[in-house]
């Protein structure tokens, strides 16, 4: 069975991914990074490319990893949104978790990131809220468990994540 993070940027599908790896022992994979690593830089990908391009790259790797078994996967913020990336991580067994931040949360964490974040570019936290409103119903609706992640460590939200993915922690 695999863990599958999502959630919108800023939400800690990264760090959170790797607590939990730690903690069971499963292997971790990042969308975004196995992007970087095969393609190059993903605000370079938007630059040259286009948004459609890089979801295709996307849904590439989405293939790849969701096969895997006993896997940790935090996606990028925009990954399930197309409907094919979240069947293929349900249709291997994947439990989908939305971590689940507030607007304030997401905009301290990430607001700043444009350099690295295409879709952050030059962004305000009105922008943020427009986006954050427009994925929740999408992550709530391919989610098996939502997970809020507001006021809690990374420990916290890993260790709720794993219990309520059944997964036991190694010891």
């Amino acid at each position: 069975m695999n863990i599958v993070l999502c959630g919108m940027m800023g939400s800690g599908k990264t760090t959170t991914g790797i607590r939990i790896s730690e903690l069971t022992g499963m292997r971790w994979y990042d969308t975004d990074d196995l992007i970087t690593q095969k393609y190059g830089k993903i605000s370079d990908i938007f630059e040259f490319y286009g948004e459609a391009r890089f979801r295709e790259l996307e849904t590439e790797v989405v293939r790849s990893v969701a096969g895997e078994e006993n896997c940790v996967i935090s996606t990028g913020g925009g990954c399930v949104l197309k409907p094919e990336n979240s069947a293929a991580f349900k249709e291997s067994g994947g439990k989908i978790v939305f971590l689940k931040a507030s607007i304030e949360t997401l905009f301290a964490r990430a607001g700043h990131t444009g350099d690295e974040r295409p879709l952050l570019k030059n962004t305000t936290f009105g922008h943020m809220k427009a986006l954050l409103d427009a994925r929740t119903p999408v992550y709530v609706g391919c989610a098996d468990v939502t997970v809020e992640t507001d006021g809690k460590s990374v420990d916290e939200v890993a260790r709720e994540v794993i219990s309520a993915c059944g997964v036991q922690v190694r010891a």
